[in-house]
């Protein structure tokens, strides 16, 4: 076949790819049953602390969406539809500890109920051709939790029961089957078009650096940014709407960009005394203030975007611009683009970003190789300017995230330690005294930013105890982890436990390549390199590597880490550049052309190993109006009830979310800390109306309560009508009152 027939088949293949795409959006058919998972004893709450839709019903989802510490008791309910293709008898098991129940069309169909360990129940019920009501309940009492639903047709082997039969509402047995086939089409031909184009790049004999064009790094750039779009589908598609809010992170993390691009106009200087946990100060410092991120998302915002879409539009960047800043790093150090490219791809979409697609804070890590590229320019020619530019990309580093001040300092530091002979002897004076200036003018730019943390940790006792460290150690497991839709179902969800870590088949095999010929210890900047990695895996262990206690106690820096379990993501930055290295060498030594294209196409493979795309995300369908009324109020301090308590504290992050219309202080709030405040508020409010809730209210200033209807009965409102509360407005479920003192 012609190279022009096969351009021309490739286009064909890309519009019926985004054909495919656009009918499946119009469907909107999601897959999977909606999960509400409780904390506590059937009787201790009835408010879901998390509600999703799961695709898996299985230990590893479980596991995933408490963040892998779940809560000693909890319980979760599934709910919705399951689609049966050919009517018959059907076989279901379902393996639990503790207990579970499967109901269809409103009769139990297993019933494992009671505390016990590991018990598989069976059983059989005959069903009709269509769709069926199906619940699902599981309670954990204690100790280790375990869940498996399986399902057979006739005298069928038992098998997992699939993501495309499962519906969250009710919805026609053919739209189910025109999404999986939509879906299948989608899935052909995105891998038919790979194909294609792997066959086009092979065939075409001029080599891949001509395809970058005159400008690569622009070319790159763009390049990144349309492998953002494939690799988060469909978030690019409806980034308003889309979004990751059925997890409280996201939704923390959309509140705090929208205060800070809010307060920074305003009033700057009390940036950190953020409206939440009134009377509180500082509690901007209770989590990730995040300024870069916030930075990008204040254009957004001022022009009258909402907080999702900031959100998720400063998320693709993340995305983007990491993996276009490792490889400008990568093709300087390698001499390489196709080498850049690929360990630009590998840093940027990985198995621990992708699991913390809800954590904002965790996506730009873009500064990172650039100082890593500002400490070797500073190793090999000390001067002032290698200095500052090592200052300002470790200060804007350190600005998007505590973690990644934390893991950026220790990366730096290993990185120094490795390269002895650039330091040692007669330079050691002159290193030495450039690197301190760097420190120096970077803690002096980051005293404003790191001050109220310190004020925090001492008034409030918000720091992170070495017992913290050791409950979110990682695990070996993670190290095989990874939501990659290639590894997962084949062999990776058996590892998954809520952290993933896993580099990626290719990474390893080229980091492997750089190991094995030498190159990560006779080059110095791969050396620097594999030291990043060989930190962040001990770190990553936490108090249970050997010594780690002792650097504990003597470096305050890690006070400020509780899940060390992420300091493996330096091994997925280790294993990204030592592939690069790798793949570099190999290209240089490989003589054969046919050979040359196809090691081209390392990009495009591990685009496609790592992609778990498409990702299931919820709808947002915008904050309600009636909070637009305290905009222009003067003065007022806001309560929004129902007021839920320690361990469902969750859900004040939706009532935060809401106050982003007004933007007036607030005695609700949800964050990395909750103050003793906190603690007395909702000891006082949570039986509302029962308990002292009016004298709290009326003492903590409280001038406007927002009522959410829907968790109380009709009668609760007439009381505070009578309590001579004013109600101002109720709109969609939710009531207004002005408090009267």
């Amino acid at each position: 076949m012609s190279l022009h027939r096969l351009r021309r088949l490739l286009r064909a293949l890309l519009l019926v790819l985004a054909a495919s795409v656009a009918a499946r959006l119009a469907i909107a058919v999601p897959f999977g049953l909606r999960g509400d998972y409780f904390a506590g004893a059937r009787s201790s709450t009835s408010s879901p602390i998390i509600s999703v839709v799961d695709r898996d019903i299985s230990t590893a989802t479980i596991a995933s969406n408490w963040l892998s510490e779940p809560p000693q008791v909890f319980r979760v309910r599934w709910f919705g539809y399951l689609t049966v293709g050919d009517g018959g008898l059907h076989t279901f098991a379902v393996e639990s500890d503790d207990g579970a129940t499967l109901s269809l069309d409103g009769q139990i169909v297993i019933d494992n109920g009671g505390v016990h360990g590991p018990i598989n129940a069976t059983g059989t019920v005959d069903l009709d051709a269509g769709v069926h009501a199906v619940l699902i309940e599981y309670e954990q009492a204690g100790g280790g939790y375990l869940l498996r639903w399986q399902w057979a047709r006739g005298d069928e082997a038992l098998g997992p029961v699939p993501a495309w039969a499962l519906s969250p509402r009710r919805v026609g047995a053919g739209r189910i089957r025109a999404a999986r086939l939509l879906d299948l089409l989608m899935w052909g031909s995105s891998l038919l078009a790979a194909v294609l184009a792997a066959w086009w790049a092979w065939r075409d004999r001029r080599p891949i650096a001509s395809h970058l064009a005159t400008w690569p790094g622009l070319a790159s750039l763009v390049l990144f940014v349309a492998l953002t779009i494939g690799q988060t589908w469909p978030l690019a598609a409806s980034p308003g709407r889309l979004s990751r809010n059925d997890n409280s992170d996201t939704v923390l993390n959309e509140w705090a960009i929208s205060w800070v691009a809010h307060q920074a106009v305003r009033a700057p200087a009390q940036l950190f005394d953020a409206n939440i946990f009134h009377p509180e100060p500082r509690t901007l410092a209770y989590s990730e203030a995040m300024l870069v991120q916030s930075a990008l998302a204040a254009p957004i915002l001022w022009l009258g975007g909402s907080p999702v879409l900031a959100y998720n539009l400063v998320l693709l960047a993340g995305f983007a611009l990491s993996g276009w800043a490792m490889t400008l790093v990568l093709a300087r150090w390698t001499g390489s683009w196709v080498a850049a490219i690929t360990g630009g791809v590998i840093f940027a979409f990985n198995a621990h970003s992708f699991t913390r697609l809800p954590h904002l804070q965790a996506q730009h890590a873009e500064f990172l190789p650039l100082a890593l590229l500002a400490l070797d320019a500073l190793l090999t020619r000390p001067g002032p300017r290698p200095a500052l530019r090592l200052a300002g990309w470790f200060v804007l580093q350190a600005l998007t995230s505590i973690y990644l001040l934390v893991f950026t300092a220790a990366a730096l530091t290993m990185a120094a330690l490795s390269r002895p002979a650039d330091w040692r002897g007669p330079r050691l004076r002159q290193v030495a005294g450039w690197t301190a200036a760097a420190a120096g003018l970077a803690a002096v730019l980051l005293a404003p930013y790191l001050l109220p943390y310190w004020r925090a940790s001492a008034e409030s006792g918000l720091t992170r105890t070495l017992a913290d460290a050791g409950r979110f150690a990682v695990t070996w497991n993670a190290y095989l982890a990874t939501p990659a839709r290639l590894h997962f179902a084949a062999w990776s969800a058996r590892f998954f436990e809520g952290t993933a870590l896993f580099p990626g088949a290719l990474a390893l095999l080229l980091t492997g390549i750089a190991v094995a010929r030498g190159i990560a210890f006779r080059d110095p900047r791969a050396r620097m390199c594999l030291a990043v990695g060989l930190a962040g895996l001990y770190l990553s262990f936490g108090p249970h590597a050997p010594g780690y206690a002792t650097l504990y106690a003597a470096l305050p820096l890690l006070h400020a880490v509780r899940a060390v379990s992420r300091f493996g993501y330096l091994v997925i930055v280790a294993c990204a550049a030592l592939a690069a290295f790798g793949l570099a060498d190999l290209m240089r030594r490989t003589a054969s052309p046919p050979l040359r294209r196809a090691l081209a196409l390392c990009p495009l493979v591990a685009a496609l190993e790592l992609s778990p795309a498409p990702i299931g995300y919820t709808r947002f369908d915008g904050i309600p109006a009636i909070y637009d009324r305290l905009r222009d109020e003067p003065a007022a301090v806001v309560a929004e009830l129902p007021f839920y308590r320690q361990g469902a504290e969750f859900h004040h992050a939706a009532y935060m979310l809401n106050s982003t219309r007004h933007w007036q202080p607030m005695i609700n709030g949800y964050s990395g800390f909750q103050p003793l405040s906190f603690h007395a508020a909702s000891d006082a409010l949570y039986a509302f109306p029962d308990g002292p809730w009016f004298e709290f209210l009326r003492t903590r200033g409280v001038t406007h309560i927002f009522v959410h209807r829907m968790h109380y009965p009709p009668t609760v409102l007439d009381e505070l009508d009578r309590r001579g509360l004013e109600r101002v407005a109720d709109e969609d479920g939710i009531a207004l009152y002005r408090m009267t003192h």
